[in-house]
Formats: structure tokens, sequence, C-alpha cells
């Protein structure tokens, strides 16, 4: 197997190159979402707009563990160059795009190679760099990942309104070279001669199980279905199937694609477990808050994305404080205390209403950062671990998996929950508004010219979708916290002295 070679590699580079790379994948989708209604506009897509987003997702969580498995076996470095390219190379076809067909297709390109950049990020940094310094380093991964969240609007605008949306996707390709000279320079690995094998069987159904349960909420979100609906069911049930057929070969197989003794592993499982939960439960309520705050609180939608800074205010510092307790208390007890804060936010944004303040708001989104914190500070870090080196990649990209499979599974059931609310609560006054605004209302919010008092009404009906759907997410949490009480009750360990030691044992009874 291919392995870095940590006294090599120049840490610098290395995690200058991560964090390029990392960054810029991410800025590139709230880029993209900024964009998007020039694109359509400008390629007559209306019918695809939801596919872009897709597209994308699909196909970053279809090669996620494929991709980790590749990197175990043939090298972090060889792969994560290899993505990135990918990334590239979707971000070329998507920027010379004259039809939403061949964007769609740039943006499945850009997809597969999204799909191995963030875990790969978090395996090479775990070879390069000692446990101390990585518990730091990987406690500001996951706020930065913030940031793109932000700028993105601001750089999207800018890009369409003084260039061309083109430049959207083509801004990519000089970060993304440079990204790849700094790792490239930065990095070193030793090469194994011993011969691979592709698991082809088990990538293959892998694959197909995934797309068939991903396929549920992409048909919902973009063709008007329901989860009730037989194609659905259809879809589920295949998916179900896929996967214990995948467990069968997995189980005959010389080199699993999903080695199975992973699911031995009780910190494996538990996190997995907690990543799913956690975002099946609040991506959906935490990305549809600007609608609330446009429709109901009256914020531009400028206003309504940047009130959310208070998350990144209270996710940054508690993320920082765990990177340095994670190797002196046992994080059990960090996770346990740290999931209380992320209950009492839930409760409080399950209170909002008509006359909610946006000081109330920022308490609410502060107190949920806080709580945070400590995911965004140890979960990667915990994994990598728990398990041996040549099976990290997979690890990581397998509870990575199950985040992402909760999050696209959440923002479709909660957005439909959400849609389902105001429309039941509007019908009931349909007869009060002008032709035509009841529809708008119940699909794009609330428009002007509507009476003091309709208004109210109206934005009360908001408000109580919103706290439903926020109740709900709250129930998530509380799960999510019960969860945290089965994680092993250590203090994270080096294991790099672990593995020296043994390795000189083995070492000692050979000469012997």
């Amino acid at each position: 197997m291919t392995t870095a070679i940590p006294n090599k590699n120049n840490k610098a580079l290395v995690l200058i190159g991560l964090m390029l790379g990392l960054i810029f994948a991410e800025l590139d989708e709230t880029i993209v979402s900024t964009a998007m209604p020039t694109i359509i506009k400008q390629l007559h897509g209306l019918s695809l707009y939801g596919w872009v987003a897709g597209v994308y997702m699909l196909s970053v969580t279809l090669f996620m563990p494929i991709l980790g498995k590749l990197a175990d076996l043939y090298g972090r470095k060889r792969v994560y160059l290899t993505c990135l390219a990918l990334f590239m190379a979707g971000s070329i076809v998507s920027g010379l795009a004259h039809s939403m067909p061949i964007l769609l297709l740039g943006r499945g390109i850009q997809g597969i190679g999204a799909g191995g950049l963030m875990p790969l990020a978090m395996v090479i940094l775990g070879d390069t760099y000692e446990l101390e310094q990585r518990a730091k380093i990987q406690s500001l991964v996951g706020p930065l990942m913030i940031l793109p969240q932000l700028l993105g609007p601001t750089v999207g605008g800018y890009l369409v309104g003084h260039v061309n949306w083109h430049w959207v996707f083509l801004i990519n390709i000089p970060v993304g070279l440079l990204a790849a000279a700094v790792i490239a320079t930065g990095m070193r690995e030793t090469r194994g001669e011993e011969k691979k094998r592709i698991d082809w069987a088990g990538s293959a159904t892998l694959v197909l199980a995934l797309l068939s349960f991903l396929m549920a909420p992409v048909l919902i979100d973009n063709q008007g279905l329901s989860w009730s609906s037989p194609l659905i069911i259809g879809l589920l049930a295949l998916s179900a199937f896929l996967v214990g057929l995948l467990v069968w070969i997995e189980k005959r197989a010389a080199e699993p694609i999903i080695p199975l003794h992973l699911f031995k592993n009780r910190t494996v499982v538990v996190l997995s477990l907690l990543v799913f939960v956690l975002m099946l439960g609040i991506m959906g309520g935490i990305a549809s808050f600007p609608f609330f705050a446009q429709n109901v609180m009256g914020l531009t939608p400028t206003a309504a994305g940047y009130l959310m800074l208070a998350f990144m205010a209270g996710a940054i510092p508690a993320s920082i404080v765990n990177g340095f307790l994670i190797t002196k208390v046992p994080y059990r007890t960090l996770f346990i205390v740290s999931f209380i804060l992320p209950i009492i936010g839930f409760y409080l944004l399950s209170q909002l209403g008509v006359g909610t303040t946006v000081l109330y708001v920022i308490a609410s989104f502060f107190i949920l950062g806080i709580g945070m914190g400590a995911l965004f500070g140890g979960d990667n870090l915990i994994v990598q671990e728990s398990v041996d080196k040549a099976d990290s990649g997979i690890a990581l990209s397998t509870v990575q998996l199950f985040q992402s499979l909760g999050a696209t599974i959440g923002l479709s059931i909660f957005g439909s929950l959400l849609a389902n609310h105001i429309k039941t609560g509007v019908q009931g006054m349909k007869d009060q508004f002008p032709a035509g605004t009841s529809d708008d209302i119940m699909t794009g919010g609330i428009p002007g010219g509507l009476s003091p008092s309709l208004l109210e009404d109206v934005r009360s009906v908001f408000a109580h979708a919103f706290q439903n759907i926020y109740g709900i997410a709250l129930g998530f949490v509380i799960a999510a916290f019960l969860i945290c009480w089965f994680m092993k009750n250590e203090v994270l360990k080096k294991r790099e002295a672990e593995t020296d030691a043994s390795e000189a044992q083995a070492a000692v009874s050979l000469e012997s």
C-alpha cells in the first residue's frame, strides 16, 4: 500500500494545498447557487433547475466511499490529485456549457471530484501531523467550511454582474492548479509493489444502492412526487435489496469496497449514527431559515443570510476549545456537555413567531453554534484514531457518507413538511386573496399589496409552520444527545505511539 511519509512532508505546503482545495470546492456550491437564476434564464432551463444541485449531491455521495477506498489502496496523494483534476474538468465542462444537459454533465463530474476532497483531506492531515497538532488544525476545518457559505453570495453576485456566469465555474481552474501544485510539491509517499485488487462488484452494487436511495428525495424535490408514491416506495425497496446484496458480496470479497469489520467498531457505528440523525434533523431547518427571515421578519435576502453569522461566531471558538480538550478530556464527556446546547438552541427556534426580534435569532444561532463545536472539532479525528491506518480513508468516507445521506434526506423531508404546513394554513383563507395570489404564497413567499390584517394572518401561518419543523428538529437533536452516551468514555490517545511500539515489538520478535 502507498503511505505518506510524515517527516518528509512539507507540512505547511500540505496544509495550504488542502485548504485551498477544500475552501474553493465549498465556495463553488454557494457561488453557483447565487448565479443559478441568471444561468437558467440564459440556458432556458427552468424545468431542470432543481437537478443542478441534485446531480452534484448525487455524485458527491455516490463516489465518496469508493474514492476513500481507492485512496487506501493506491495512496492519498494520487487519488486526491485525481479528485482535483476531476473537479477542474467538471468546472471546464460547466463553464463552457451552452445547454442545460451539458451543464448537468459538468456538475456531475465536479461532484465526483468533490466527493473525495473532504474525507481525503482529513486523512492526509492525519498522515502528516501528530495527534495534538491535528486536533487543533481539524478543530478549525469544520467552522472554516462555513466561510464559503458567507462569501459565496458576494462572489457569485460580482461575477454574474460584472463579468459573466461562465467564470463562476472557470475561476476554479487557476485555484485548482495552484492547490495541485502545492500538494504535489509538499507531499511525499512511499509506493508499495503489491498487486491491488478492486472490488468491482461491490463498487457497482454500492453505487446502485445509493443511487436508488438518493433518487427518492431528488424526484420528490424536482418532480413533485410524495414519499408515499409507488415510484418512491419502489426505489426505496430496491435500495434495501441492493444493500442486502452488497453485504453478501462484501463478506466474500478479498478487498471489500466497504470492509464490514468497520461496523464492528463501536466508534465508527456510533459516530455514523450520530451524524446521520443530526444532519437529518437540523439541515432542513437551518437551510430554510432565510425563508422565515425574509417573509416573517421582513429582512432582505442578504441580511437574512448574514444573520446566520451568529452560528459561526459560536461554532469557531467552541471548535477550537474542543480541539485543545479532546486529547485531555474523555470525548464522550465533551460531546454530552456540548450537545445540551443544540437542544436549547432548537427549543428557542421552535418558539419563533411574528414578533421575533433579530437579537433573539442571533442568541439562538449562537447557542446552537457553540453546541455544534464539538462535532466540528472532533468527529473526523476520533474516527481516524479508532481504526487501523490502512482503513482510515474508507472509515472517514463511510462516516461522511452517512452525514451526507442525512443532510440530503433532511433537506427534502423538511422542505416538504414546510410547504405542506404553509399550504394547509393558507388554504383556509384562500377566498380573501386576490386571484392567483394564494398559489404564489404557497410556493414563493408573501407578495406585496396585502392588507395589514391579512398580511399579519399570513405571517402567522408561516411562523406556525416554522415552529412545527423546528419542533421536529428538536426531537432529532435530543436523539443525537442520547446517542452521545454510547460513545467510548476515553481520552483520545496518540495512535502513532501505539503503532510504533507494536512495530518495534514485532521487529524484536523477528530478530530473536
